[in-house]
């Protein structure tokens, strides 16, 4: 499985970064999305390592499908983002902030509850900490994704649904109040598809699943001793804001923030909405990367 990740240098040069921002998108988010998250950080003395989950991005696919977004279990990614760190890591400046959206943030969360220490501080965005099944109890969807993979069928589309963001109307969107970054993605896709990425598959499901149980467990998240900002969505109608929100609570120096008004995609969202984000990063970094 090939991996693609990037380091990107801060204004004035890898020599007199702060430090560097680890940042891992969310599903279907490649690493083009963020280029003007990553102008921003390096604005802000930092350098960037980012990377795109396996399964999507112009990282390896795990079907011959490559709309599909297909996972095997929540372990394969954690093992992909050491190794990230450790091969290219090894030239982003300390200290060390981690930085996810979503899948990604649940993700960042997840290593650092297993053991990830390399980290000073971390900020996630929506985090996917549960995620909202209107019409449908939450235990029922996984147990219908373990069903799915225990008779083979874990590639299938849930619900035999196939779709993609891809030409999508901006109007009745659920991601994002901002036309103009909505579009911009749109566009990204259209000049390169080999970036699009459509519905999860049962297989997607499971590991999902399984990794929000794995994280919710008793004594998951309280073993992590760095600082760590949660930024929640006020109007999110795809992850719970209140379980991310309970879940900073029980760090032991965990710190909640909830953007009113915004949808699931934070820093894609308006510029006032996104300036709830900026002072938070701001905040925190200050702590442990001052300028």
């Amino acid at each position: 499985m090939r991996v693609r990740a990037a380091l990107f240098e801060p204004q004035g040069g890898i020599g007199r970064a702060r430090g560097s921002v680890i940042l891992s998108p969310g599903r279907t988010e490649p690493i083009e999305k963020f280029f003007e998250v990553i102008c921003e950080l390096q604005a802000r003395g930092f350098a960037v390592l980012t990377h795109d989950w396996r399964g999507q991005g112009l990282s390896d696919r795990a079907l011959p499908d490559s709309v599909k977004g297909h996972a095997k279990g929540w372990r394969p990614f954690l093992s992909d983002f050491a190794r990230v760190l450790a091969d290219v890591g090894r030239r982003a400046p300390r200290p060390w902030i981690a930085m996810g959206n979503s899948m990604g943030g649940a993700l960042t969360l997840l290593a650092l509850a297993e053991g990830e220490d390399r980290f000073a501080a971390a900020i996630v965005t929506a985090p996917m900490v549960a995620i909202l099944t209107p019409g449908t109890p939450p235990p029922l969807v996984r147990l219908l994704s373990v069903l799915h993979e225990a008779v083979g069928l874990g590639g299938r589309h849930t619900w035999g649904k196939q779709r993609s963001i891809f030409r999508s109307p901006f109007e009745g969107n659920i991601l994002t109040h901002d036309a103009t970054r909505w579009y911009r993605f749109q566009a990204l896709l259209e000049s390169a598809p080999a970036l699009i990425l459509g519905d999860p598959t049962w297989g997607w499901v499971a590991a999902a699943t399984a990794a929000m149980a794995r994280l919710s467990r008793p004594g998951a998240v309280e073993r992590i001793a760095i600082p760590v900002c949660v930024l929640t969505a006020g109007e999110d109608h795809i992850c719970d804001s209140s379980a991310a929100a309970k879940l900073a609570a029980r760090m032991p120096k965990g710190r909640h923030v909830d953007a009113p008004g915004a949808y699931h995609e934070i820093l894609q969202e308006t510029d006032a909405r996104r300036q709830l984000f900026w002072h938070a990063f701001d905040a925190l970094a200050g702590e442990v990367a001052p300028p």
